[in-house]
């Protein structure tokens, strides 16, 4: 009898984990084809408490407020485009009175580093190979010969992925103008009639079913809310913190670099490193040791902060508990790198949701029957 009862047991534990992978490469599958709409989807989602709150309140036409919001939302992103654009363009403009005296001092850097360490270094190999056995030599030869080579190929490849991507990003700003009409067509019609989507969802899914979405949905709405407050928080440390750096290290533009290296610091596989990194080798080529220092003190104390920071931000935010959002992080990372480090904690909150929603509780009641 208890034999019996475990196998049940195990048989319906396959049969979920059966269902969750049919689900999982199903919408893998379909997403491919109706990925715009699923964007569309999301916007609408993320887009939804405004809408409800001018219809609601404000008393506008759900489709007027739906246009209202989408347009809002389009202004805001084109005004931070332009934003972007106008410092980028001022930024050029100062680096193109800059730049040639400071490329004039790396040349100078470069020729007296030449002078003085590499030439004497290269007549002393080359006494040295001109003493070795003729055979020795001609391998030593070889093998540089072969470097050469070798580099050269590497270079003609990168070069020519470089050249073959410039195309293909082009070729495809007509498939994104495409993906972005519908995925705006899409968030219009699904935003308009959310509540007669929602409507017919519930008259046509079990009571018991709709009762754990609506709990699901509730609970990623709000971690979603906290994960744009966690991350606006973390950005806003980070730009306060370069903004004091640079202000001490006396550097112009003070404030727009702070601003762009903040908002820099979203990038998952970038961060402030994009800015920093090169920042500081340059400094350092071009004999500006003050700066060098400067700067790879600042880049450290702004990396310190994050990783400090990140987990205790985001566990309040969102809810969960600074060991298990630490330890999701480390995962994520491990895993899928610095990407992991966005994928760890979403991970994470869509699985505290459905725990706290009932949904895991209901799978692991109808296991074990």
């Amino acid at each position: 009898m208890v034999h019996n009862i475990h196998i049940q047991r195990f048989i319906r534990f396959l049969i979920v984990i059966g269902i969750m992978a049919g689900v999982s490469i199903l919408f893998i599958y379909l997403s491919k084809y109706t990925y715009p709409f699923i964007f569309a989807l999301i916007f609408a989602f993320i887009m939804n408490p405004v809408v409800n709150y001018m219809e609601e309140r404000l008393k506008f036409p759900r489709p007027l407020a739906v246009i209202l919001v989408i347009f809002m939302t389009l202004a805001i992103i084109i005004g931070i485009i332009t934003f972007l654009i106008v410092e980028i363009i001022t930024g050029f403009t100062y680096l193109a009175k800059e730049v040639p005296k400071y490329f004039e001092e790396l040349v100078t850097f470069f020729q007296e580093l030449i002078a003085a360490q590499v030439i004497p270094i290269y007549e002393r190999l080359s006494s040295m190979i001109n003493n070795l056995d003729a055979s020795y030599r001609a391998e030593i030869m070889d093998q540089i010969s072969n470097i050469g080579s070798s580099v050269s190929e590497t270079g003609q490849v990168i070069l020519k992925n470089i050249l073959t991507w410039i195309p293909n990003q082009i070729a495809g700003i007509p498939n994104l103008a495409t993906v972005l009409i519908f995925s705006l067509l899409g968030t219009f019609f699904i935003s308009k009639d959310w509540r007669k989507l929602s409507t017919m969802l519930k008259t046509t899914i079990p009571t018991y079913v709709v009762s754990s979405s609506n709990n699901v949905y509730k609970g990623l709405q709000n971690a979603f809310v906290g994960f744009i407050r966690a991350q606006f928080i973390l950005i806003s440390i980070t730009a306060i913190i370069v903004l004091m750096g640079l202000l001490i290290l006396q550097i112009e533009y003070a404030i727009t670099l702070a601003l762009i290296i903040g908002a820099i610091d979203l990038l998952p596989y970038l961060g402030t490193g994009l800015v920093f990194v090169p920042w500081i080798l340059y400094m350092f080529f071009t004999g500006n040791y003050y700066l060098t220092i400067g700067l790879s003190i600042l880049y450290a104390i702004v990396i310190i902060q994050r990783q400090l920071m990140e987990p205790k931000v985001l566990s309040s935010s969102i809810g969960l508990d600074p060991l298990a959002t630490l330890i999701a992080l480390f995962v994520g990372f491990q895993l899928l790198g610095f990407l992991g480090l966005i994928v760890g904690p979403v991970t994470l909150v869509i699985l505290n949701t459905l725990y706290q929603a009932g949904v895991v509780r209901e799978v692991w009641e109808y296991i074990k029957g």
